[in-house]
């Protein structure tokens, strides 16, 4: 093991999560014959084959996906490493790149970023709004920092966490007659005109599943991912949605749309936080997370106190974080032990 160096195990990485010589030298800034040399001088230090090489690409052997794995959690732990003695500096700086999907967007990133922006000045932000695919995409290229994104399958060069489990609430036009913030069973409403995500969205495949396991026909469907034309279209039209309750509490109160949640039996979403495997998050990466969690859990609330617990019980494994608020205090390191 002495004689591996960092260079060869970032290469055995690189080559893992691209699939590719050529892709991993342009991802390290490298040459593909280095890149190449890299991985030889590993097979030799530890004796054993890492990948097979076809036209086609790389594929990494049994050997070389379990020293891949090993490989990004040291790698990982050295990042952790720098993030933490970076923590002690007395000011967060730098650039943080982050994206999130709509659902996510339109009530919860501005009163954190309302939290986060004053406290850490000296942050400059970069913000992408996407729909999953693109985001992780981005993020496997390292072109964001992380993503919040539906949970999905996982993917070579990616860790994920659980961040939020978000009821599914029915949108409507308040002239087909649902009561605001009355649960409802969609096998009872009859069959109607839904507005569904297409099928490159992992939620569509959840909503289908939702639909054959119950006995709901729809009466037609409209494939939109787009968001704010949904929202527009609701308010226009006798078409429906199904959308996250992240999204809907911006119109609670509201007359133009009407919020169902769902109900007998409940949908649910499950969002995650995703980065690249080999990076940990950075200090304030971390800290806006942290604000962004905190709001999330307060939507959360919010809906815990609107909904009776006795028409939509919360599931006893969907317990929100209570996260505090980003303080000023926070902004300084905390002193060496």
């Amino acid at each position: 093991m002495a004689g591996i160096v960092l260079g060869q195990v970032r290469a055995v990485i690189a080559v893992c999560e691209e699939g590719s010589f050529t892709r991993a030298a342009v991802r390290e800034n490298s040459t593909q014959s280095g890149i190449s040399q890299h991985v030889a001088a590993a097979e030799r230090e530890l004796g054993v084959k890492l990948f097979e090489r076809s036209s086609a690409g790389a594929t990494p052997t049994p050997a070389g996906l379990r020293y891949y794995k090993r490989c990004v959690e040291a790698v990982g732990q050295l990042e952790s490493a720098h993030e933490e003695v970076r923590g002690f500096a007395t000011q967060v700086t730098g650039d943080l790149r982050i994206g999130l999907i709509p659902t996510l967007t339109r009530a919860v990133l501005a009163p954190a970023l309302e939290q986060f922006v004053p406290h850490y000045p000296d942050v400059r932000l970069h913000i992408v709004e996407g729909y999953s695919g693109l985001l992780t995409d981005m993020v496997l290229a390292d072109d964001l920092d992380f993503a919040v994104v539906p949970t999905s399958e996982g993917r070579v060069g990616l860790k994920s966490r659980l961040i939020v489990r978000d009821r599914e609430m029915l949108v409507s036009n308040a002239k087909l007659g649902f009561k605001p913030l009355e649960p409802v069973r969609l096998k009872e409403c009859g069959p109607l005109k839904f507005i569904l995500p297409s099928h490159a969205n992992v939620r569509r495949r959840n909503i289908e599943i939702y639909f054959q396991t119950h006995g709901i026909e729809p009466a037609d469907v409209i494939e939109m991912d787009a968001m704010i034309s949904t929202l527009q279209f609701i308010l226009r039209s006798d078409w429906v949605a199904i959308l996250s309750g992240m999204i809907c509490i911006a119109d609670i109160g509201r007359p133009e749309r009407v919020i169902s949640p769902l109900f007998d039996p409940p949908l649910f979403a499950e969002f995650v936080v995703i980065s690249p495997a080999r990076r940990t998050l950075s200090h304030q990466a971390r800290l806006f997370l942290e604000a962004f969690e905190a709001e999330i859990a307060r939507a959360q609330d919010v809906w815990a106190r609107l909904i009776p617990p006795t028409m939509f019980p919360e599931p006893a494994s969907v317990k929100p974080a209570h996260r505090k608020r980003p303080s000023a205090k926070s902004k300084q390191a905390p002193p060496a032990a």
